[in-house]
């Protein structure tokens, strides 16, 4: 692993655990996941540590989870996909992310870039996450307490950005702080419902690409 993320070694040597999530990385590559890295990262990462604990049987299963506050920590395949999109060949020593949540897609790209900046405008999940990382010792990993439409200026230029809430077209902010060859991952919302997208900086512009359908909570501005 490239990164900072430590996993839940003692964790992982309770049967139940070491199997679901040996089960979890056999469904992720059925599902169409080729990177080994982002597998490895999102099956090592320890994420019944990022839900309730009533919730923590049903950790490695494929399916997103209510963290509270209207907000879900996503689901597994999902992480892996957004996460596979950003890290195409070419990408990325320092990611921008907006929307922590519970903290789960930041440890899994912890365990893979030099340096996750992540921010998010609710307190309350914000000092969770704080805490999580924390307790996993994850040193390559900022976090901040803001309006994540903003982006983080002090440590732009980011080589990627990945956004875990569906805005209504790109922030333009957000893609102001891209590296030339940049990514930005993101869902967007459509009149079809929501689209998972792919945004590469270019020496002209921006390519897009659409990569598929997505269901996410929405991209708020503000702090709450």
């Amino acid at each position: 692993m490239a990164g900072g993320v430590v996993t839940d070694t003692a964790a992982s040597r309770v049967p139940g655990h070491a199997r679901a999530r040996l089960r979890l990385g056999e469904r992720l590559a059925a599902a169409g996941i080729s990177d080994e890295r982002v597998i490895a990262a999102v099956t090592q990462v320890p994420r019944h540590r990022f839900v309730d604990e009533a919730l923590a049987t049903h950790a490695y299963e494929d399916a997103a989870l209510p963290i509270g506050h209207g907000q879900t920590i996503s689901q597994p395949y999902t992480v892996a996909r957004m996460t596979a999109a950003l890290l195409a060949p070419g990408c990325c020593s320092t990611v921008l992310e907006i929307g922590t949540g519970s903290g789960y897609q930041t440890a899994v790209l912890a365990a893979l870039v030099r340096r996750v900046y992540s921010v998010e405008r609710l307190a309350v999940l914000w000092q969770r996450a704080e805490a999580r990382l924390r307790e996993l010792r994850c040193r390559n990993v900022r976090l901040r307490y803001g309006d994540g439409a903003l982006g983080w200026q002090e440590y732009a230029p980011f080589d990627g950005i990945l956004i875990t809430a569906a805005a209504n077209g790109v922030p333009r902010q957000l893609a102001a702080q891209l590296a030339p060859g940049g990514r930005m991952v993101l869902p967007l919302n459509g009149q079809d419902g929501q689209l998972l997208v792919r945004l590469t900086r270019t020496s002209v512009g921006f390519r897009h690409e659409v990569l598929e359908p997505v269901t996410f909570v929405p991209l708020l501005g503000g702090v709450a």
